[in-house]
């Protein structure tokens, strides 16, 4: 028998997700998302870069602002309507200092209860190597959280008015191999896949199942959800319920 798992709780007010780049939300948490800013709460997405070398056929400097006008298309879809971009360089995004002040700066002007992160292990279930973007965006949003909280660590920020924030509640990480809990998304699916088809230009740009959002979304949904009951699911590692 599958083993079930909770709901992920939802008496929080306000999300951040921080991730690496444009889409990296839409393959399997816009969904949860979706339900969230139906129930009234806020989220806000940061991405670190622009995914400008997301597209082979497609040169950096014309990609970039396709990608980020798509994020943000894709982020109204499910209710988001402040999508921020860090300028780090896309394809080789370094686990630094400068990153975590960044992150760090994001979390005390948007202040989240609840901050949403990818996968940042080093492979995806064990099968294929993860992005090296995605393994430095996940962990240095794990220690911005900190940071952030600390008023002597990038006090810069504090003199230019960002005071500490330490009420993060909880991380949710999408796409991890060990998810902890769940969230129904029946009411969100259908703006999930709309949200992941906004990348009109990076869907077309691939090939095989990703390239098809409602079937590999519908997919996943079904997948997690036998193990909420048989109710479509989004999964989610959750640290610090």
């Amino acid at each position: 028998m599958t083993q079930q798992l909770p709901e992920m709780p939802n008496d929080f007010e306000r999300v951040l997700a921080v991730v690496a780049h444009p889409d990296d939300l839409e393959y399997g948490a816009s969904g949860a998302i979706a339900v969230w800013t139906d129930a009234g709460t806020t989220v806000s997405y940061v991405l670190v870069s622009h995914g400008e070398a997301g597209i082979d056929g497609l040169h950096p400097s014309e990609c970039g602002p396709l990608r980020e006008a798509e994020q943000i298309a894709a982020a109204k879809c499910v209710g988001v309507d402040v999508v921020e971009f860090l300028d780090h360089r896309d394809g080789v995004i370094e686990h630094t200092v400068e990153l975590r002040r960044d992150i760090a700066g994001a979390i005390r002007r948007h202040r989240p209860e609840v901050v949403v992160v990818i996968n940042f292990e080093d492979t995806w279930f064990g099968q294929h190597w993860n992005s090296p973007d995605h393994r430095s965006t996940g962990r240095a949003t794990l220690d911005a959280i900190g940071d952030a909280g600390n008023r002597w660590i990038f006090p810069e920020q504090i003199t230019d008015g960002l005071e500490p924030w330490g009420g993060v509640r909880m991380v949710a990480v999408s796409g991890s191999s060990t998810p902890t809990h769940a969230v129904a998304i029946e009411n969100g699916l259908e703006r999930a896949i709309a949200s992941l088809e906004a990348h009109a230009a990076y869907l077309d740009a691939l090939s095989g199942d990703m390239a098809d959002a409602r079937s590999f979304l519908t997919d996943m949904a079904t997948s997690a959800g036998e193990r909420l009951g048989g109710r479509p699911a989004a999964l989610f590692h959750v640290i610090g319920a």
